[in-house]
C-alpha cells in the first residue's frame, strides 16, 4: 500500500519504520527542516540544547524500529547508560540516588534510608517486574476495538486486579515504603501520566519500572540524535522524507468523512499540490490534527471535553562555572509539599506553592552539547524544568512569565547552580503559550491525562469509522505519553495499516 507519513516525530518516524518493514511503499512529510517533532533541538551560541523529552528508557523498543527496516540501531545511534540514572534531594537536606543494577540500589536505600528500607524495595522491584511482564503484552503493546477487549482474555485483567492494578499508584507505593523519600521517588512517574501519586492508578507504575529498574540512557549527541538516526536508517531502506512540506488538509472522500484520499500540501516553494495515498498516518497531536487537519470529521467526546495533562515551563541555558558538589545528570529536587503541591497544580489551576523541580545536565554526559571556546572555561548546558498547569489554569504567563523565570533563578541559585546574571551565555524560556504555538493542545507537551477514561481502550483511538484509511500516532491516542510509549505506537499503526489491505474499494 501507499501510506503518508504526516509528520517525522519518534511516533510518525517508528511508523514508517514498521510499514517499510512490512513491505509497504512510504512517504514521509514533515513541516520542520529536520526530524524529530517534540524530540527537537535548540541551537543558540555554541550550545545545543535538546527541547523535548531528557529521559530514555526501554532501548529494545527503539531497536525494533531499526530492525524493521533491516538496520543495527548501534550504526545510527549510540547509547550509554546514565549512572546514577537520578540524584534527588529533599527539603531536609538528605539525598538519595537512583542508581543502575537492583543490588547497587539496594545498597544505597539501605545506606541512606535503612536496611528495613532495602529488604521493602526488593519486594517493591518483584512487584513492579510482574506488573510490568502482564501489562506489556495484553495492556500497552495492544490495539483495542473496544472497552471490552480490557477484559478479554479474561485472566490477564484478573491478575492486573490481583496486583492491585486498579488502586491508586501513591497509595500502592506507600504500601511498600514508609520513607516519604522513598514515596517521592518512586511516586512521581505519576506526573508522566498527568496525573498526581494519589489519583493515578497503580498501573503507571510501569513507568516507574522502566526507568528505575530497566534503566535511564543518553545518547551520544544528545536526544535529538535517537530522530536523526532513525530518518537516516529510513532513507537508507529507501523511504523517502521531505522536510519543509506543510500539510495543509488531510482529504476525505466525502469531505469531512468518507475514505481516505490523500493529502494536501504547500511545498517549500510555495506551491501547493494534492498527494494521493491509500492511507495517512497522522503524527501531530491528535486533537489538533482533528481541529486543523480533519475539520469537520466527527471528533471523540475525550478529545472534545478531555482532561489535558499539566504542562511544563522550561528554562534552557547555558552557563559557565561550577556546578554543585555531586551533580548528576538527572537532579530532582523534591519540595517539602507533596499533596498540597499538586493540589495547587491540578485543582487550582495555580503554581505550585513550593514546587519540585528538575534539572538535567546533559553536557556531564555529552561535551560536545556546548562550545569549546579553547580559554579553558566550564560550561555546561542546564534543562530546568518545573510542572505548571496547562492553559485550562489560572495563570496570566502575560504577567507570569517573568515571575517565573526569575523564581527558578533565584532557586537554582540557591542551590548553588551557576545562573547568575554573569554566569549565563545564552537562554531560552518556553511556557504553555509556546507550547500551544508549536502545535500542543491547551498548551501541554504531555497531551491527554491518563485517567481511567482517558486509558487503554477508553483513549482517543488510533481509527476511526468516520474515515477508513487514517490513522493516529504519537502521545494522543494508544498507549499513550512518554518515549517508550510513543514509539509503540508506531508499532500499533503499522499494524493498523496492515488491517486495511484488502478493505480498500
Amino acid at each position: 500500500m501507499r501510506v503518508i507519513v504526516v509528520g517525522a516525530g519518534l511516533g510518525g518516524l517508528s511508523a514508517a519504520a514498521h510499514l517499510r518493514g512490512r513491505g509497504h511503499d512510504v512517504l514521509v512529510l514533515e513541516k520542520a527542516g529536520v526530524p524529530g517533532g517534540r524530540n527537537g533541538l535548540l541551537e543558540l551560541g555554541g550550545y545545543r540544547f535538546d527541547t523535548g523529552p531528557t529521559v530514555f528508557t526501554m532501548p529494545d523498543l527503539l531497536r525494533s524500529a531499526f530492525e524493521a527496516l533491516g538496520s543495527e540501531m548501534d550504526d545510527f545511534v549510540t547509547l550509554k547508560p546514565v549512572d546514577p540514572m537520578y540524584r534527588a534531594t529533599y527539603h531536609d537536606g538528605s539525598e538519595l540516588r537512583v542508581w543502575h543494577g537492583r543490588d547497587r540500589m539496594t545498597q544505597e536505600i539501605r545506606e541512606v534510608v535503612g536496611p528495613d528500607a532495602a529488604r521493602q524495595f526488593g519486594r517493591f522491584a518483584d512487584w513492579l517486574r510482574e506488573l510490568y511482564v502482564l501489562e506489556r503484552d495484553h495492556f500497552i503493546d495492544a490495539n483495542f476495538d473496544s472497552p471490552l477487549d480490557l477484559a478479554w482474555p479474561l485472566k490477564p485483567a484478573l491478575d492486573l486486579v490481583r496486583l492491585g492494578g486498579f488502586g491508586k499508584l501513591g497509595t500502592k507505593v506507600a504500601s511498600y515504603f514508609d520513607d516519604h523519600r522513598l514515596q517521592k521517588i518512586f511516586g512521581f512517574q505519576s506526573m508522566y501520566a498527568g496525573l498526581a501519586p494519589y489519583e493515578a492508578l497503580a498501573i503507571y507504575c510501569v513507568i516507574t519500572y522502566m526507568d528505575s529498574i530497566e534503566g535511564v540512557y543518553f545518547p551520544e549527541g544528545g536526544m535529538h540524535a535517537v530522530p536523526v538516526g532513525l530518518a537516516a536508517a529510513l532513507e537508507k531502506a529507501g523511504t523517502e522524507l521531505r522536510y519543509g512540506v506543510e500539510v495543509d488538509r488531510i482529504v476525505l472522500a466525502e469531505g469531512t468523512s468518507g475514505q481516505v484520499r490523500g493529502v494536501h500540501v504547500t511545498n517549500p516553494d510555495g506551491t501547493t499540490e494534492l498527494l494521493e495515498t491509500d492511507a495517512v498516518v497522522c503524527n501531530p497531536d491528535l486533537p489538533v490534527a482533528y481541529r486543523t487537519l480533519l475539520p469537520g470529521l466527527k471528533q471523540p467526546f475525550n478529545v472534545r471535553h478531555g482532561h489535558y495533562s499539566p504542562s511544563c515551563a522550561l528554562w534552557h541555558v547555558g552557563v559557565t562555572g561550577a556546578l554543585p558538589e555531586r551533580t548528576a545528570h538527572h537532579n530532582i529536587h523534591f519540595g517539602q509539599e507533596w499533596d498540597g503541591a499538586f493540589e495547587d497544580l491540578l485543582k487550582r489551576g495555580t503554581l505550585m506553592g513550593d514546587p519540585s523541580i528538575l534539572v538535567t545536565v546533559h553536557s556531564l554526559d555529552e561535551p560536545s552539547l556546548v562550545p569549546d571556546r579553547g580559554d579553558g572555561v566550564d560550561r555546561h548546558s542546564l534543562y530546568v524544568l518545573e510542572p505548571v498547569p496547562n492553559l485550562d489554569g489560572t495563570i496570566d504567563w502575560t504577567r507570569e512569565r517573568d515571575r517565573l523565570h526569575d523564581s527558578l533563578q533565584q532557586r537554582l541559585g540557591a542551590m548553588g547552580y551557576p545562573v547568575s546574571a554573569g554566569d549565563i551565555e545564552v537562554e531560552a524560556f518556553v511556557d504553555p503559550t509556546d507550547w500551544e504555538r508549536q502545535g500542543m493542545e491547551r498548551g501541554t507537551p504531555f497531551a491527554l491525562s491518563h485517567k481511567f477514561l482517558q486509558t487503554g481502550p477508553f483513549r482517543p483511538n488510533n481509527v476511526t469509522r468516520h474515515a477508513p484509511g487514517l490513522v493516529f500516532v504519537g502521545s494522543g491516542t494508544l498507549p499513550g505519553v512518554g518515549v517508550p510509549m510513543v514509539l509503540i505506537s508506531g508499532k500499533l499503526a503499522a499494524e493498523r495499516v496492515d488491517q486495511l489491505e484488502g478493505t480498500r474499494p
